[in-house]
């Protein structure tokens, strides 16, 4: 019994060591990104023409991006809803899992409307290495007849298939340079801004 306990612990043991290890290699990682964008302007100087920026999240993180783009461009933003909310703890990740393998996504409170716009942003979280399935949904159910489309992602650290699965889905886009966002410090929230002004000035 002794032995087995004492494998068990140094199994938990081992998993913090390569939980640290990891969280390390990505502080790390979004030190160095964040670095390019110090000292540098927010400021928007590209005309977008009419703007709307369509985003689902679950913890905020996609809002706050959202968000951050909306004002930088004086878009409308909408954001998707589910019917059923999603269960909390592990039950959401097995859920979620669930739903991109058989490809049954949830159903959405409603659909936006891209008719009218110019230019639609569209994000959402990374959940399994691709989209979070409420995006999925959305993107089944709309076409955005040629229109200027530009993906973003908001990430732990790793965007998988999050892009080549948006590029797939989305339906008659005209799909524009993307951006992901890993989620930071807010210390980080100056550098933050410049990136996503940079980027829509590249656009």
């Amino acid at each position: 019994m002794k032995y087995v306990l004492g494998i068990i612990l140094a199994v938990i043991a081992l998993g913090g060591i390569v939980a640290a290890l990891h969280l390390y290699r990505v502080s790390m990682k979004n030190k160095k990104e964040m670095a390019q964008y110090a000292g540098k302007y927010a400021e928007v100087k590209n005309d977008l023409g009419k703007v709307l920026v369509v985003y689902y999240s679950l913890t905020g993180h996609t809002k706050d991006i959202a968000e951050k783009i909306a004002v930088k461009t004086n878009a409308d933003l909408f954001e998707i809803k589910t019917k059923e909310p999603y269960p909390t703890g592990a039950k959401l990740y097995t859920t979620a899992k669930k739903e991109i393998k058989n490809k049954q996504y949830p159903a959405v409170e409603t659909l936006p409307n891209v008719t009218d716009y110019d230019v639609i942003f569209v994000g959402a979280p990374v959940w399994w290495y691709t989209m979070a399935p409420p995006l999925f949904s959305v993107l089944e159910q709309i076409d955005f007849q040629g229109k200027k489309v530009v993906p973003f992602s908001t990430q732990g650290s790793n965007v998988g298939k999050f892009f080549e699965d948006f590029a797939a889905t989305a339906k008659n886009a005209t799909v524009l340079q993307r951006a992901d966002f890993n989620d930071m410090d807010k210390k980080y929230d100056k550098q933050i801004e410049a990136k996503v002004a940079e980027w829509i000035n590249g656009l």
